[in-house]
């Protein structure tokens, strides 16, 4: 998509937090929306993983770490959360201003009401459910800086209602994955052949929720974003069972060894 084609882009209402010093344009983060808590994210290989719990309702956390606009394209198991199309950079996101923090609770409807994200099994999740299950389980933000000079905006006026076509994008490839990352990878992806605790988790097309949005314009500065963010996710037991989580601590004292009631108190040796 040219830098200079205007689309529609739709900017939400939020809170403005201080800036946070850091190398990232945008930080992104999940929220159990159930639990009304954050999740954690865990570094594995390289990439950003986060145990869901089935059923819960979530959120993505989406942070503007700079002076300056900018867009966030984001993606939710290979689908925009905006269009409902098929991901691609070029498509519609969210504009941020600077410093502004925002959160996505679904996907959107129209301006005023969203479909909550909730944390599903695969044969649930949307993808799925409009044949796209290939990308299930990793939620996606390509964040585009804003272009400084802005053309005469009767010239752009036709291209803002033309739909961007799709390009290949390179930098959405991921590098070669070590065989660790690869074997963790297959498993966490219901490759057939790889033993699964439970169903692989997707996110679902939830109840209807009031989200008030406005479109507003958003000029590129390139046609590749500045950066992508991903997170992958699925449920704690399969994240485990894939070697990314450890297991939950347990000491197991010796057969025999422990008992509730061992008597008196001894002197000390």
């Amino acid at each position: 998509m040219s830098p200079r084609k205007l689309i529609p882009i739709l900017a939400l209402t939020a809170a403005l937090l201080p800036g946070l010093a850091a190398a990232q344009r945008v930080e992104v983060r999940l929220e159990d929306r159930t639990l009304g808590r954050s999740i954690p994210l865990h570094h594995f290989d390289g990439r950003l993983y986060a145990a869901g719990e089935p059923g819960h309702r979530y959120a993505i956390r989406v942070t503007n770490r700079t002076g300056e606009r900018v867009l966030a394209v984001v993606s939710v198991d290979g689908v925009n959360v905006v269009t409902g199309q098929t991901a691609n950079p070029g498509q519609s996101g969210y504009v941020l201003d600077p410093w502004q923090s925002t959160t996505i609770n679904g996907w959107r409807k129209n301006l005023s009401e969203i479909a909550a994200f909730n944390f599903a099994p695969l044969p649930e999740s949307y993808a799925a459910r409009t044949g796209r299950p290939d990308d299930v389980g990793v939620i996606g933000v390509a964040v585009f800086e804003e272009q400084r000079y802005y053309p005469q905006y009767d010239d752009e006026i036709a291209l803002s209602r033309r739909a961007p076509a799709a390009e290949p994008y390179a930098g959405a490839q991921p590098a070669a994955p070590s065989t660790r990352d690869q074997a963790a990878a297959e498993a966490a992806s219901g490759i057939p052949g790889r033993e699964r605790s439970e169903e692989k988790l997707g996110t679902g097309h939830g109840e209807r929720e009031w989200s008030q949005a406005r479109q507003t314009q958003f000029v590129r500065a390139s046609s590749q974003p500045a950066e992508v963010n991903a997170i992958w996710y699925d449920s704690r037991r399969n994240l485990i069972a894939a070697g990314i989580l450890p297991p939950p601590y347990r000491h197991y004292a010796e057969q025999g060894d422990a008992r509730p009631f061992p008597g008196f108190v001894p002197d000390p040796w």
